[in-house]
């Protein structure tokens, strides 16, 4: 991580003093569709809303500078920013992908194997050795989560992207679960960056978003123009949105980190849980309980954690990936690599943290005497 009172300060800064009409502390949202030309052959900055927008634009820069890349993208959901990114790539060729992996992002590899031909290996993150075996003469690239959505586990950035720099291939890494504020790749040696900032970085769960950052001049002038011909850019109010939400990621991951900390020493000492998966920092944990049958009941008894899908906002969630975020991955293929149906994953809030465990104890409490063991 950067110095933590330089990494506090520019995202608090975000899109301070980019007006330079009236000078307006907040970032203004500029709607308009298209911009007027002044004669045949002659424009501003701006001619239409897909191409550019100022809006977009300070948002864009932002993120680029945050993440230490050249370029950003600012995209309509996180799966847009994944389309995007995997456009730069043709029939034929082979990526090589984290083995524990969201749902969604298996889901759109699986289509594009069966569409276009692009073909995909699994490596779980762990051992230079096996991560060589699976480079052949057509691989492109290293797609990379780390942490891994739900299990948790980190990858190590620099040695990966050091054998992906030795055997001339791309390195993109899923940023969302740690955010920048935690991890920043492509100072670890990543090409690409991508990240839902529909989680952490808007962070209230009402922005729909996806971002992707790169380095280098060719990914970006080739991501530029597949991001203006696909057409799948974020709206302005979207960007201003997710500005005003990076302003307290910060505040919001420090909050987040202390109280998953606490959570995790309450699960590890629970006769319920049989084990706790956290990557040792962020705000993410999962963690599996004793018998399958438990998870229903479990669920049904806690109050103040939301059971949903997403994860990331200011409001602790908590979802069962087996028939919500994963349920398209086979459920042989999950269990082949550990992620069982007796896994929840949790999304800790910035509430107090007594009111977390309070809730915790009483969902177990209950679970325990309504005689379902």
């Amino acid at each position: 991580m950067a110095e933590e009172h330089l990494t506090e300060t520019v995202f608090a800064q975000i899109g301070n003093k980019k007006d330079e009409h009236f000078q307006a502390v907040s970032t203004p949202i500029y709607f308009s569709t298209a911009y007027r030309h002044e004669e045949v052959g002659l424009t501003q900055k701006y001619d239409y809303i897909r191409t550019g927008n100022p809006t977009r634009d300070i948002l864009e820069e932002g993120i680029a500078a945050i993440e230490k890349g050249d370029r950003a993208f600012a995209c309509s959901s996180g799966m847009s920013a994944i389309q995007l990114v995997f456009s730069l790539f043709k029939k034929g060729d082979h990526i090589i992908a984290s083995r524990d992996i969201y749902g969604g992002s298996f889901r759109f590899f699986t289509l594009f194997e069966e569409k276009y031909g692009i073909h995909f290996s699994y490596w779980d993150g762990q051992g230079e050795g096996v991560l060589t075996e699976l480079i052949q003469e057509n691989t492109r690239a290293i797609f990379i989560e780390t942490p891994t959505n739900p299990l948790m586990k980190t990858t190590n950035l620099q040695c990966t992207a050091k054998q992906a720099e030795e055997n001339n291939l791309l390195l993109i890494v899923d940023n969302t679960l740690y955010t920048p504020y935690i991890q920043q790749p492509i100072e670890e040696g990543a090409d690409i960056v991508i990240h839902s900032g529909t989680k952490y970085l808007a962070g209230h769960n009402d922005v729909l978003a996806g971002i992707v950052i790169s380095k280098g001049k060719t990914i970006n002038k080739q991501l530029a123009y597949l991001h203006n011909s696909f057409g799948a850019v974020l709206s302005p109010f979207d960007c201003w949105s997710l500005m005003r939400g990076m302003k307290t990621l910060a505040l919001r991951m420090k909050q987040h980190e202390k109280n998953a900390k606490l959570v995790i020493s309450y699960l590890e000492e629970h006769p319920l849980v049989t084990k706790v998966f956290y990557p040792g920092r962020g705000g993410m944990i999962s963690f599996e309980i004793v018998k399958e049958h438990l998870v229903n009941p479990f669920l049904n008894t806690l109050n103040l954690f939301t059971f949903a899908e997403s994860f990331g906002g200011v409001e602790s969630m908590i979802t069962y990936p087996a028939t919500q975020t994963h349920m398209d991955i086979p459920q042989e293929m999950r269990e082949s690599y550990g992620l069982s149906n007796r896994l929840l994953r949790l999304s800790i809030g910035i509430e107090h943290a007594n009111d977390l465990l309070g809730d915790l104890k009483q969902a177990f409490d209950k679970v325990s005497k309504g005689g379902v063991l």
